[in-house]
């Protein structure tokens, strides 16, 4: 499959979505701000974490840094490994994941490293700006990640796990890059049969 065609196709509507509803999010929401999107299912809320995906981080601006440079490198890895498989005549399902997988790496990357010069910061009060005229809120790698997706569904009452009832059924707010990677990760798992067919 023709790498640029499989960018085309997959890893890029994947970045644009991800970015434009970001920026959408991030110029229109003040911090902790909700929407209903599909009632009694998902929300959006927007949030801004530091870390990984769903929120999950390590501690002070070094664990910060190390993240980002974690991310570049992966992002890096994932994407020679993408080239080499499509060239090597991988399965297109495969390929397909990859490059999702591809996209939604890229597209976090984007918030970490440029979005602190690119925005002031979102406050409670007020939506960031865009290209603000004071500069933006970080330096180069620090900034925080835009996520906006919140799934209200809480498991039932009568739910047999002591604890769970009433309960979130999926706490973590998330964006269209943790999705993608989400989705294209569970879909190998799911082909993984057809993908790495033994040669024995």
């Amino acid at each position: 499959m023709h790498i640029a065609r499989l960018l085309a196709w997959w890893s890029l509507p994947v970045l644009v979505a991800d970015q434009l509803l970001k920026f959408y999010i991030k110029t229109s929401f003040t911090i902790g701000q909700k929407a209903p999107l599909i009632p009694g299912l998902i929300e959006f809320q927007f949030i801004e974490n530091d870390g990984m995906a769903f929120g999950w981080a390590l501690p002070g601006d070094g664990g910060k840094l190390a993240l980002r440079i974690f991310r570049v490198i992966a992002a890096v890895a994932i994407g020679w490994y993408l080239v080499h498989a499509a060239r090597s005549g991988g399965h297109k399902g495969f390929l397909r994941s990859i490059a999702l997988i591809w996209a939604g790496a890229v597209g976090n990357i984007l918030d970490s490293v440029f979005y602190g010069k690119l925005y002031s910061k979102s406050g409670w009060d007020a939506p960031a700006e865009w290209l603000p005229e004071e500069g933006g809120y970080a330096t180069w790698f620090m900034a925080d990640v835009v996520d906006m997706f919140h799934f209200t569904v809480e498991w039932p009452m009568w739910w047999p796990i002591a604890g769970w009832q009433g309960r979130e059924v999926f706490p973590p707010i998330w964006n269209i890059a943790d999705a993608a990677i989400s989705c294209a990760v569970i879909w190998i798992l799911v082909n993984q049969r057809r993908y790495f067919k033994s040669e024995g």
